[in-house]
């Protein structure tokens, strides 16, 4: 099986987890990066306040997402671009909590996906200081991008599953996560769904 998957990163407006408001996609396959997107998105109504903490770390302000999409009408285009694939975040207990909870508080249904955490790859890979992920994705080979875009987030956190892939010479995502024994979360979504190469 070939290495592939789809990176993903979130920004929220505050601190709860519902607050998405902005979303950045990272398809790869057989180890290269073949597509990407990221917009804005709406947050839920009662999710949907700006906290000055957050402004500051990733600089989206209320009225560039009055017009975006908001989590329902955005989440069929989110899972079209993932498909079945595992998806790989850094720090993926709190991307997939974004995922699960915005989806809860607005009634829509979610694929089961799986996720490959980068986070725990880096420190079974890498020898460094800090796992952030600037700090892992130049061990990786990828420095110098606008952290906290989500999209920029979501290609150096690809970059970091294909550079420890190539350096264990694993095949796929669940051979990744064997080599360096930490797990894959989540059940399989169904193949029907899986993205298209």
């Amino acid at each position: 099986m070939p290495l592939d998957f789809t990176a993903i990163d979130f920004e929220t407006a505050n601190s709860s987890p519902a607050s998405a408001c902005a979303v950045g996609l990272v398809r790869v396959r057989d180890g290269q990066v073949v597509a990407s997107a990221g917009w804005l998105i709406r947050p839920p109504a009662g999710h949907d306040e700006f906290q000055e903490w957050n402004v500051r770390i990733h600089g989206i302000e209320p009225h560039q997402v009055v017009d975006a999409p908001t989590w329902s009408e955005q989440l069929d285009r989110l899972c079209a671009f993932a498909g079945a694939d595992v998806l790989v975040a850094h720090n993926a207990s709190f991307d997939m909590k974004v995922l699960r909870t915005a989806s809860e508080v607005t009634g829509n249904a979610l694929p089961p996906y799986r996720s490959l955490c980068t986070l725990q790859v880096a420190r079974k890979t890498y020898s460094l200081d800090s796992y952030r992920l600037p700090v892992a994705a130049a061990a990786a080979g990828f420095g110098d991008f606008a952290h906290h875009d989500a999209l920029a987030d979501a290609r150096a956190c690809a970059q970091i599953a294909i550079d420890a892939a190539a350096r264990l010479d694993a095949a796929d995502i669940d051979e990744l996560a064997r080599m360096l024994r930490i797990t894959v979360t989540g059940s399989p979504v169904d193949e029907v769904r899986k993205a298209v190469a």
